[in-house]
């Protein structure tokens, strides 16, 4: 299976419309390439920019959702395209309604097959974590040959997350985020960790550039179930890609069974 990783920045000077064409065109120059590819975490507004969360949230199958379909669809690939700020209706009088950090997958004909809304959230007393509401429940997708799990960012500190997607058949996580840069060692320590306390593969996909003043690691990595690094970015904008074997998840669980040791 190949895979790219589209490393971003997110450029506060950049249009929001403008970005997701840039984006679109991305993930397009990827046909023929790339069977799954991955994008970061709140690309279209900037992880950090909590400002703009209320302003640019947009409903499920909004303009984000309409871009990545049409470019899943014309590219011939899986994409997890990332996350958006998510605004769902509650009825109230102001309209306001609750906001969600949502991530979309798309099948290769377009369709969306999954949405993962984020369940830990960052920011302790303030911005995302006090902005929007958390998401419950774990998600997977069954891909050709490989079913991934799916997370998001500040979820990767969490590992009876992960946990429970070996349990629900998870044999790769796919995360997408937005991390800041003076935290980039431990991006790269949590990434192996969760690859070779559940052997598996680990897809992580950065933002590059400075938003909201927080510069961003960038340093998508791609871990094997060995733990093994199989391919990583820089801190710029950049496409990542790598040739994953599905049939080496199954093999290292053999050769190593420590999964059926478990005793929690």
């Amino acid at each position: 299976m190949r895979a790219s990783l589209i490393q971003i920045a997110v450029d506060p000077d950049e249009p929001v419309d403008d970005r997701r064409a840039r984006v679109a065109r991305l993930v397009r120059e990827e046909r023929g390439v790339a069977d799954l590819v991955v994008l970061p975490e709140l690309w279209p507004t900037g992880a950090f920019a909590y400002e703009a969360f209320g302003a640019e949230a947009e409903p499920l199958k909004g303009p984000t959702y309409e871009a990545m379909a049409a470019a899943a669809r014309d590219a011939g690939v899986w994409l997890h395209a990332g996350s958006f700020v998510e605004r769902v209706p509650d009825g109230a009088a102001d309209g306001a309604g609750s906001l969600y950090n949502t991530s979309l997958v798309f099948s290769p004909d377009g369709e969306l097959v999954a949405s993962y809304r984020k369940i830990h959230r960052f920011g302790f007393d303030k911005g995302e974590a006090v902005l929007m509401a958390a998401g419950e429940d774990l998600v997977t997708v069954d891909l050709p040959r490989l079913t991934v799990g799916v997370a998001t960012c500040y979820d990767l500190r969490f590992p009876e997350l992960f946990r429970g997607l070996v349990d629900a058949g998870a044999q790769a996580f796919v995360i997408p985020a937005g991390w800041p840069a003076r935290r980039r060692a431990h991006w790269t320590l949590l990434a192996q960790a969760r690859a070779v306390e559940n052997q598996a593969y680990v897809l992580a996909c950065g933002t590059a550039g400075t938003h909201a003043d927080v510069e961003q690691a960038g340093h998508s990595i791609v871990v094997d179930p060995w733990g093994e690094v199989l391919a990583e970015a820089g801190p710029g904008e950049e496409t990542l890609r790598v040739v994953l074997d599905p049939a080496k998840v199954a093999s290292t669980r053999e050769q190593f069974p420590a999964l059926k040791d478990r005793v929690l």
